[in-house]
């Protein structure tokens, strides 16, 4: 079996966000940026895979900014092959970027096809339903454990308010990961460097995003900064400011 997985990097929230010239784009340029937590989880799920079924795992990512670091970091975890994807705009919406990784992907022969359920970077959490359309294969996301059987894996999917379901799905198939079934591991900075000096990084060229659907943002703001909020000591300080308001 062979479990692709596609990371991506997103803004680390933790920093400020700025927004560039254009009004709808956030400035990248000194912005921090990170593995996005839920392609983190599906990394994690897939090595599971390979520890229990043998399974092969290929991290696949569009180059950018500390991109070839994150897919050392990937084999430091346990994958057995990281691609980048050269030419392509990591920030791309998903239309575009599951049509690029969609091309690149087609030619591995994956049985499994693992992203993250959403990004912190997308507008519409559609990434894995989009790549499904353009490789013709089933698509389920918001899942919680992958376990295999045969041709098929039987996944746990969760739906609003805890409700959980278990399916079974036939290969190949792209699967959306919300949480992997233990805490993603941590690779050991002089691991990933031992892998730095001992393993290279395989490229592939994008194809064309010709054909693709696309959204457009029109404007982005910051959030609109209230009045804030008083603390209130006491039952009479809340009756004076009824009071003063006409209510009481």
């Amino acid at each position: 079996m062979k479990i692709v997985v596609l990371l991506k990097q997103v803004p680390d929230l933790v920093e400020d966000l700025d927004i560039d010239d254009s009004g709808t784009s956030l400035d990248y340029e000194y912005l921090k940026m990170k593995l996005n937590e839920f392609d983190d989880h599906a990394l994690e799920e897939a090595i599971l895979l390979k520890e229990s079924d043998g399974a092969e795992v290929v991290a696949v990512a569009i180059d950018g900014d500390d991109v070839d670091k994150m897919l050392f970091t990937a084999l430091a975890k346990g994958a057995d092959k990281a691609v980048k994807i050269t030419g392509a705009d990591p920030y791309a919406d998903n239309h575009a970027l599951a049509k690029v990784m969609a091309d690149a992907v087609s030619g591995m022969g994956a049985d499994l096809v693992f992203t993250g359920v959403q990004s912190a970077g997308d507008r519409d959490g559609q990434l894995g339903p989009l790549m499904a359309v353009h490789l013709g294969s089933p698509s389920v996301s918001v899942i919680t454990s992958v376990k295999a059987s045969g041709n098929s894996v039987t996944i746990e999917k969760e739906y609003s308010g805890g409700v959980m379901a278990e399916f079974e799905v036939d290969m190949p198939a792209v699967l959306g990961i919300q949480a992997a079934r233990q805490t993603p591991r941590y690779a050991p900075v002089s691991k990933v460097r031992q892998i730095q000096q001992s393993a290279s990084l395989e490229e592939i060229a994008a194809g064309s995003t010709d054909g693709a659907a696309s959204s457009t943002v029109t404007k982005i703001a910051h959030p609109e900064k209230g009045g804030g909020a008083k603390m209130l000591s006491d039952v009479d300080e809340i009756v004076d400011i009824l009071k003063e308001k006409g209510v009481a």
